[in-house]
């Protein structure tokens, strides 16, 4: 979800003046071709109509996610368009479309887009109160049911992280005993727990993990943000911390992608 983050944190989200499609579309391709790496090479504009008009790209419960593909080297990129009234969209639900995320799609980030895009259709047919969109105040109000989207999607990912660390302990294991029989069992287990760290106004810091012990642990320590804007390998209450990505956003918060390796002793 990194591309929409980008999109909030560096203001590409706005509210749509018009309810009309075409136009919606044109207002959000030259929000794209504004970013200073993208420019005026390509018509983005015709492109993307283009696309439109060769398929729908509503994907249900008021939101579309139309799309542009470029040759060009870049990062993916998106921006993202607000219609409080509703725009009709000729969705296959037949609803109107009031939020319009739009990707920018370069050739090698093709696979990126897909993980998003999956990532967000998932979130946002899970969500609980998908029906609000409707009822939405104003612009940050949008923004802040963006960011629950992407929250639930980063839960989501979790197990599946944990899941291939976990395999990847399994083939270590399995490498250390063809060594030879004569070998020494490892007296210690692994235990490898990915988790992020949201870092809010005046530090305060929430932890976001499938492991409660990471929670209890974590949270009660004070100014957990100064400790993780520091290096990036550290020990911490009995954990090995290695911080994998950080990224920033307005009003000073930050988002960590963290792992925790514990070492306990095994009795046996």
């Amino acid at each position: 979800m990194k591309s929409l983050l980008n999109a909030l944190h560096e203001g590409r989200l706005i509210e749509l003046p018009t309810r009309d499609k075409d136009k919606s579309l044109e207002y959000l391709a030259l929000l794209i071709e504004a970013v200073p790496d993208i420019g005026s090479r390509q018509d983005l504009v015709n492109e993307v109509k283009k696309r439109e008009a060769a398929a729908n790209t509503g994907i249900g419960n008021g939101v579309a996610c139309p799309h542009m593909r470029t040759k060009q080297e870049g990062d993916l990129l998106c921006a993202v368009g607000w219609s409080p009234e509703g725009i009709e969209y000729g969705t296959p639900d037949g609803k109107k479309v009031h939020l319009v995320i739009m990707y920018y799609i370069p050739d090698s980030q093709r696979n990126s887009y897909l993980k998003e895009i999956s990532g967000l259709a998932k979130a946002i047919t899970e969500s609980e109160d998908i029906q609000s969109i409707f009822s939405l105040a104003d612009l940050a109000d949008v923004r802040n049911k963006l960011l629950d989207w992407v929250e639930i999607a980063v839960n989501r990912a979790v197990p599946d992280a944990k899941a291939r660390m976990i395999k990847l302990e399994e083939k270590q294991a399995v490498f250390a005993s063809r060594q030879g029989a004569e070998t020494e069992p490892s007296k210690a287990k692994w235990s490898v727990i990915p988790f992020s760290l949201v870092v809010l106004d005046a530090g305060r810091s929430v932890v976001l993990s499938q492991s409660q012990e990471i929670l209890d642990t974590l949270e009660p320590i004070e100014n957990l943000h100064r400790i993780f804007s520091g290096p990036r390998y550290f020990d911490l209450a009995g954990y090995q911390i290695t911080v994998l990505a950080s990224t920033g956003y307005s009003r000073n918060r930050m988002l960590y992608e963290c792992v925790a390796v514990k070492v306990a002793e095994n009795k046996n």
